[in-house]
């Protein structure tokens, strides 16, 4: 297929995804009466009347906005309530539910919501609206929101169900949506949501999901998948029906009763398994699968022993999830079969709530609130989301969030034992110090050697199933950066980070006593010999309430000791001058020393800028701004040669720095810049354009000033240009 055949036929395929959005059973699948009947077959009638007063205040708020697809924007709240009602959720969530555009997309507040419909509804609704501002560009940003998604799950679960069903009837409206925010909205989905929702077990959301972003992102290949699944099934049909009667047939000659069905692999399943197994369509179709459902957990094993009397099982293709649930509270028995004519069978047992539970996740368990036993894999998935504020806590920035939540929400569990027989599941190539952190923080600090199995064996080695690990630790062990090499659950990375970082915070608070003290001593004085109680207001200048902070800040490289010392001293004495810079040139300093003084084209300083200097060799006293890159190197390398330096009273000099300017590009733009710069009584020295793009250019302006205020003036004064994106100062 050619490229343009390619885009012709991707073009047909995102069409048919713009119709299908724009169906009224797509866009619109249900009102408000018949929202109210599904509720009130388990809701009873003062509830479902709360929901309908938050129906009617949500479709006032947002009367006269539309969706894309043409229909009015109450559709899509009331969809998203719909999808809560098949999970049977409390009357709340359904009210958040139609609410939760309301803050976000019209003027009313969270208070007026608290008032009119209880302070959990608003709160809720907050929660939602919190997470609803997706960032486009950059990843730190994107982070930032995930972040906020777990700490909203782990105020309140509901908030991420009411999360997920948003997107779900997003992602089923997608083809709507421009092709950057389709491709965006899709990889999203993929890389977050498909998982969270397989995290919380909920598996028919996770499929659909992943079959939309899918399509989404590739259609092409989506539908040629889905041809090639259509016609196998056609293939496959006579041999499906012949398994499925022997196994119902076996089952009902002991006496079980059970629903016997077949399962299909849904199409991006599929493309995962050929993508990262390298299979073959045909190796992965060629697979049968079947589901057994009975009405407990003695069915269970009996319905095991009868398919493997009826078909030999494949070695080591046995997982009993019912004794050791998944942590998202998964239960099932897994078993792989050598059928008839030697297919492949697969088969997974399980009772009515534990079906429910795989469809529906953490929401089945709504149904099944009254039943002790059955709420285990409801509190395994709370669980799970408490852990991740604990993730939040350790991380240091939100991309290490992002980064052990990646890890954590794609397990591939493993099950080891503790020295005193306790179960412990981590993820797939966990090794003893992810076990360490699992255990408690200070074990995995503190641990300096393993046993595996009673035997010693390096902290790197991977664990596997059925293993014993007991954990040796001393008193003075510290992590060490090595384990972040070979340690992947989310805790044990941040635990270790954290450890790291708080030796590096000692470490950093030495090496800034150090340079400042060097600093001092060139004024003749110290650390100690400096009043701290009167230089708190300087300790506010950068941004710290404490002493070590700021050591910390010059060790890390954040500011520099020479601009410290300086805002110190001047705090500390009266008396205190730095050299005072008046005009470029020879020029005299106290006492009659003479100086030649430069200004660095680096950087550009103009009276008001805070300033330092450092001799160099043919040009005298080169005057830097403090926030300076180049300053920064020089102050690092030689910090006897920088001179604390302020500007005098000033003569009518003009003084030269530059600006970036990056500006849409059309005609006549560099004339208005030139002259909106002379309008303001700024000199040209020169102008240099690069293009970035075929929209936007890139233009370097070095202009004269007098003083920073005057400066500000300009900025201010091109920042109005319509054309004008962005401005910064920069080196000329």
């Amino acid at each position: 297929m050619t490229t343009a055949e390619k885009a012709t036929s991707e073009s047909y395929f995102v069409s048919r995804l713009a119709e299908t959005a724009r169906r009224d059973e797509i866009a619109a699948p249900c009102t408000i009466d018949s929202l109210t009947k599904a509720l009130g077959s388990y809701l009873p009638e003062k509830q479902v009347a709360q929901v309908r007063r938050a129906h009617d205040y949500a479709a006032n708020a947002h009367e006269g906005q539309y969706r894309r697809t043409g229909h009015p924007y109450i559709s899509h709240p009331l969809a998203v309530a719909m999808i809560l009602a098949g999970m049977r959720m409390d009357h709340q969530t359904i009210m958040a539910a139609l609410l939760h555009d309301v803050i976000e997309d019209t003027a009313v507040a969270k208070s007026t919501l608290g008032n009119r419909f209880g302070k959990q509804v608003a709160e809720l609704v907050d929660g939602v609206s919190k997470l609803a501002i997706m960032f486009e560009s950059r990843a730190e940003a994107q982070a930032e929101n995930f972040q906020k998604m777990a700490l909203a799950m782990a105020k309140d679960i509901r908030v991420i169900m009411v999360k997920i069903a948003d997107r779900l009837h997003n992602m089923r409206t997608i083809g709507v949506m421009s092709r950057e925010q389709r491709q965006r909205t899709a990889r999203e989905t993929l890389d977050y949501y498909a998982p969270i929702a397989n995290r919380l077990g909920m598996h028919n959301i996770m499929v659909e999901f992943e079959d939309l972003g899918f399509a989404a992102l590739h259609p092409l290949r989506a539908e040629s998948i889905r041809r090639r699944v259509e016609k196998a099934r056609g293939h496959r049909k006579a041999l499906l029906s012949k398994l499925h009667q022997s196994i119902q047939a076996s089952l009902e000659a002991e006496g079980i009763e059970a629903t016997v069905t077949s399962r299909e692999k849904h199409i991006y399943s599929i493309y995962s398994k050929m993508k990262t197994q390298q299979k073959s369509f045909e190796d992965i179709m060629d697979v049968f699968g079947f589901r057994i459902v009975v009405n407990d957990e003695d069915a269970c094993y009996r319905a095991l022993g009868i398919v493997h009397n009826l078909y030999k099982p494949v070695v080591g293709r046995f997982k009993d999830y019912i004794a050791i649930p998944k942590i998202n509270g998964y239960q099932s028995l897994h078993t792989t079969l050598f059928g008839m004519h030697g297919v492949p069978i697969e088969v997974q047992i399980r009772t009515t709530h534990m079906a429910e539970v795989a469809d529906h996740g953490i929401a089945g368990h709504w149904l099944y609130k009254a039943r002790e036993e059955k709420t285990r894999g409801g509190q395994r998935a709370r669980r799970w989301v408490r852990d991740l504020m604990e993730l939040q806590q350790r991380a240091g920035n939100p991309l290490e969030f992002i980064d052990s939540l990646k890890i954590d929400l794609f397990p591939d569990d493993v099950y080891v034992f503790t020295p005193k027989g306790d179960i412990m599941e981590l993820p797939r190539g966990a090794c003893p110090v992810d076990f360490a952190y699992a255990v408690h923080t200070d074990i995995g600090n503190h641990c300096i050697a393993c046993r595996i199995d009673r035997a010693l064996a390096p902290l790197s080695q991977q664990l596997e199933s059925g293993q014993s690990v007991e954990i040796i630790t001393a008193k003075g062990a510290k992590p060490s950066p090595d384990w972040l090499s070979f340690a992947v659950s989310g805790k044990a990375r941040a635990g270790i980070r954290q450890s790291l970082k708080n030796q590096e915070r000692a470490e950093s608070i030495m090496l800034g006593r150090k340079l400042l003290n060097r600093s001092l001593t060139n004024a003749g004085t110290s650390i100690k010999e400096l009043d701290f109680r009167r230089l708190r207001r300087v300790f506010k200048e950068f941004g710290v309430r404490k002493l070590d902070e700021v050591l910390q800040a010059i060790g890390h490289g954040e500011v520099m000791a020479y601009a410290v010392a300086q805002r110190l001293l001047a705090a500390d004495d009266s008396n205190y001058e730095a050299v005072p810079v008046e005009h470029e040139g020879p020029m005299a300093v106290h006492e009659g020393e003479g100086l030649v003084v430069t200004y660095g084209r680096c950087c550009g300083p103009v009276p008001g800028d805070s300033i330092v200097g450092h001799m160099t060799q043919g040009k005298g006293l080169v005057v830097h701004m403090e926030t300076c890159k180049n300053m920064r190197e020089i102050g690092r390398r030689n910090p006897e040669q920088t001179i604390p330096a302020r500007w005098a009273a000033m003569t009518d000099q003009e003084f030269t720095t530059a600006l970036r300017i990056e500006v849409n590009r059309k005609q006549g733009v560099i004339a208005e810049l030139a002259a909106t710069i002379a309008a303001v009584n700024a000199g040209v020295d020169r102008i240099n354009v690069e293009e970035r793009d075929a929209r936007v250019s890139s233009v370097v302006v070095v202009i004269t000033v007098s003083d920073r205020i005057h400066l500000a003036r300009v900025m201010r004064r091109l920042r109005a240009i319509p054309s004008v994106i962005t401005m910064r100062r920069t080196h000329q």
